[in-house]
C-alpha cells in the first residue's frame, strides 16, 4: 500500500514548512502557490501553440521539450509535487550512464533523494515498486529505476498533467 496523497503533501509541507522556519527571509510565496506566477524557462526556446497543443495528449512529448519540462516542473513546483518531474529527470540521466562505478553512485543519490523512507524527495510509490527497487539497487543496471519511474510517470499523466493543461500558463502558451 501506498502512503495517501494527502499524507505525503502534509509530510512536504511540514518539510517546507521547517525551512520556512530556518530561512526568516523568506517570503510567503514560499508556501502559497501561485499559479499565475509561474516561472517562465528562460534557456529553451518557447513552442508554438501547435507544438504545445501536442502536449494535452502526450506527457512524453511535454517532457521531451526542454520548454515543456520546465514549464512542467514550475507548475509542479507550484502543486509541492516537483519531486515527481525532477526524480524522472534523474531516472532519465541515470539511464544514459555508462561506468558501473558512476551508476552506483548515481543510484545510491537518486535513492537517498527520493526512494527512502522521509528521503527529501520522496516520491510517493506503493511498497512493492519500493522494494523491487530496492532490491534492483543490490546490483545496478539502467532498468534498476525502471518500475518506480513508470509509476511516477502514471502518477503525472493521470493527476498532474490535466491540471497543467487547464492551468493559466499552459493556456498562454497555446493563444
Amino acid at each position: 500500500l501506498s502512503l495517501p496523497l494527502s499524507c505525503c503533501r502534509a509530510k512536504e509541507i511540514k518539510m517546507k514548512l521547517g525551512t520556512l522556519l530556518q530561512k526568516p527571509d523568506s517570503t510567503i510565496d514560499f508556501i502559497i502557490p501561485y499559479p499565475e506566477k509561474l516561472e517562465k524557462p528562460h534557456k529553451a526556446q518557447k513552442p508554438s501553440p501547435e507544438e504545445a497543443l501536442q502536449w494535452r495528449d502526450s506527457l512524453e512529448k511535454l517532457l521531451q521539450h526542454p520548454y515543456g519540462l520546465a514549464s512542467f516542473h514550475s507548475f509542479l513546483r507550484s502543486e509541492f509535487s516537483e519531486e515527481n518531474a525532477e526524480f524522472w529527470v534523474a531516472c532519465e540521466d541515470y539511464k544514459k550512464t555508462k561506468s558501473p562505478v558512476k551508476m552506483a553512485e548515481k543510484a545510491r543519490k537518486i535513492y537517498e533523494e527520493f526512494i527512502q523512507t522521509e528521503a527529501p524527495k520522496e516520491v510517493n510509490i506503493d511498497h512493492f515498486t519500493k522494494a523491487v527497487t530496492m532490491k534492483n539497487l543490490v546490483d545496478p543496471s539502467p532498468t534498476s529505476f525502471d518500475m518506480a519511474q513508470k509509476r511516477i510517470f502514471a502518477l503525472m499523466e493521470k493527476d498532474s498533467l490535466p491540471r497543467f493543461v487547464r492551468s493559466e500558463f499552459y493556456h498562454e502558451l497555446i493563444k
